[in-house]
C-alpha cells in the first residue's frame, strides 16, 4: 500500500492523530512517541474491543496499554477498526477487521523498517492481533482478556515470538476457567497471569494492570540502539 497525497509517509516526532488508507477506505489513527532518552527500536500497535459493543481506540484499557508501552520506549499507534470512530466500512466479524491491521503494519514497515513490531489487544481486539500474528513476524503479542468462547482461537497457532495473556479472575463476559482451559491446549505455554480482583474492564485495577504490563514485556523488551 503506497502513501497518497493526504498519508503521512514518515513516523511523527510527537502524538498525531492521522488517517490511513485502509482496504475499505480511511483509518482514524493516533500515533505517539515515547521520551527521546527512552527510545527503543520497537512499535507496537493496538488492537481495540468489538466496535458493536462501544469499543474503540480510546478504550481505557486500550489506552493503559499505549501508555505503558510508550514508558518503556516503544512508539505506540491505535486506530479504529472499520465503521469504529471516523472509520470508514462496516464491521465485517473479524475478518476485514483484520486486514485493516495489516493495513496499519505495513505502514509502520514502510516508515519504520529497523524497529521490532509489537501487538497488543482487548478483548476483540485480542484475536485481531493473534490472527495478524499468524503472518507477522513479531517481536511481541499481548493478549488481555481474550474471548476464547466466541472466537476461534483454538485454531490459531502460538505466535512465533514471546507472549503475554492477562486475564480478570471476576471477568463477567471472559470466564477465567475458559481462557484456562484454552491455555492447557496451547504449546509452549505463554506468559500467563491471572489479576485478581479485576473484571473484564479492569474497573479501579487500571493502574495495576499498568504496573503488570511493564513487568509483563521488560524481558523482552530490545536493546537501544547505539548513537
Amino acid at each position: 500500500m503506497s502513501p497518497d497525497s493526504n498519508q503521512l509517509s514518515e513516523f511523527p516526532d510527537s502524538r498525531q492523530d492521522f488517517f490511513l488508507r485502509g482496504p475499505v477506505g480511511k483509518l482514524e489513527c493516533v500515533a505517539d512517541v515515547p521520551d527521546p532518552a527512552d527510545e527503543l527500536p520497537a512499535t507496537i500497535v493496538l488492537c481495540h474491543p468489538h466496535p458493536q459493543h462501544g469499543g474503540t481506540m480510546h478504550n481505557k484499557v486500550v489506552t493503559i496499554m499505549e501508555r505503558a508501552m510508550r514508558e518503556l520506549g516503544l512508539r505506540t499507534v491505535r486506530f479504529n477498526f472499520r465503521g469504529a470512530g471516523e472509520s470508514e466500512g462496516e464491521h465485517d466479524e473479524g475478518y476485514g477487521e483484520t486486514d485493516d491491521l495489516f493495513a496499519v503494519t505495513e505502514w509502520i514497515r514502510q516508515c519504520r523498517p529497523d524497529d521490532e513490531l509489537w501487538l497488543g489487544g482487548f478483548s476483540f481486539g485480542s484475536f485481531i492481533a493473534m490472527r495478524a500474528a499468524q503472518n507477522l513476524k513479531l517481536g511481541q503479542l499481548i493478549s488481555i482478556a481474550p474471548p476464547v468462547d466466541r472466537y476461534e482461537f483454538s485454531s490459531l497457532q502460538h505466535p512465533d515470538c514471546p507472549w503475554l495473556v492477562i486475564q480478570g479472575d471476576e471477568d463477567d463476559v471472559v470466564a477465567l476457567e475458559d481462557v484456562i482451559c484454552w491455555l492447557e491446549e496451547v504449546e509452549p505455554r505463554p506468559d500467563f497471569v491471572v489479576m485478581e480482583m479485576a473484571d473484564h474492564f479492569f474497573h479501579r485495577r487500571l493502574m495495576d494492570l499498568r504496573g503488570l504490563l511493564k513487568n509483563g514485556v521488560r524481558p523482552n523488551l530490545p536493546e537501544k540502539t547505539p548513537v
